[in-house]
């Protein structure tokens, strides 16, 4: 096991993939109006590329094309004070391929937002880190969540 300097654990890009892949939700960082923007997204890693499925108006579909974001998915047990964090960092395209969109049509991606969602945007990670806080015996005395 490797430790960064924070004492964290660093995760391999074969571990960083596995937890992209079981997570449901990220968080897309991309720029708008010259500024950081954040937001949640569920999406599907499809073994290649982070899947978001977006409606073609809004922010996120205009300023994510054509541009690198970075994206990011976590876990942690507050009460276990344990978790991990993936970050991938890459260049977003929007698919318009029909070959393409017809194999993304297949992944099980369904929108958890109420508005319809027309467009494709695929992220390709290139730089692709992970970090995990070991978990650690709690003191004595302490209650954990399931107890």
């Amino acid at each position: 096991m490797h430790l960064d300097q924070s004492g964290l654990e660093i995760l391999d890009r074969d571990e960083c993939l596995a937890l992209l892949s079981r997570a449901a939700i990220g968080r897309i960082v991309f720029t708008h109006q010259a500024l950081p923007a954040v937001q949640p997204v569920n999406f599907v890693f499809d073994g290649t590329n982070i899947v978001i499925k977006v409606s073609r108006t809004s922010r996120l579909a205009t300023a994510a094309a054509g541009t690198i974001v970075a994206f990011e998915v976590d876990e942690f047990d507050i009460a276990a004070r344990t978790g991990w964090s993936v970050v991938a960092v890459g260049p977003a395209r929007h698919v318009t391929d029909p070959d393409e969109l017809r194999t993304l049509d297949r992944l099980p991606l369904r929108t958890w937002a109420p508005v319809e969602r027309d467009r494709y945007i695929c992220l390709r990670p290139e730089l692709l880190t992970g970090r995990r806080v070991p978990t650690r015996d709690l003191p004595r005395g302490a209650a954990s969540a399931s107890a």
